[in-house]
């Protein structure tokens, strides 16, 4: 799928810009770290720009595609799944990312995964820390919600 790659060039080259064109308006964004997702392409976009400064070394490693249930709407719709490692806080992340498109190729699901819990809570601990500093969380909030 074309946005897939658009979205992995994005992600590698750190372009903001770049994902804002490939989103929907009213995009979900299902974390391993926040049981509710986070929603709409502002507060996806502001996470995104917490997710690229807090990942060391990331770098995508391979692919599926296929087609998925969302959870927006139940309808099966394409959907792509890139599998990536990283590193936090020196802990290295295996994971996957689950792109989910509508009819017009944009991503309007996307689902992460991570392993193992160790990394899964360095990552919150990360995540959270920036979303303080980016304004986008109240301060000494935990992402449980």
């Amino acid at each position: 799928m074309e946005t897939a790659e658009r979205f992995r060039t994005a992600v590698e080259k750190r372009d903001l810009a770049a994902l804002d064109d490939l989103f929907t308006d009213d995009i979900r964004f299902y974390s391993p770290v926040k049981f509710t997702p986070f929603e709409g392409k502002a507060m996806v976009l502001g996470l995104f720009g917490v997710l690229l400064r807090t990942f060391e070394d990331f770098r995508y490693v391979g692919r599926f595609d296929g087609t998925a249930e969302t959870s927006t709407d139940g309808e099966e719709t394409p959907s792509e799944i890139l599998l990536f490692r990283a590193t936090v806080d020196g802990r290295e992340i295996h994971g996957i990312d689950m792109l989910q498109f509508d009819e017009a190729g944009r991503v309007k699901e996307f689902t992460v995964m991570v392993r193992p819990q160790s990394a899964v809570q360095a990552l919150g601990q990360a995540v959270l820390a920036g979303l303080v500093a980016d304004g986008l969380a109240p301060g000494g909030a935990a992402p449980a919600s």
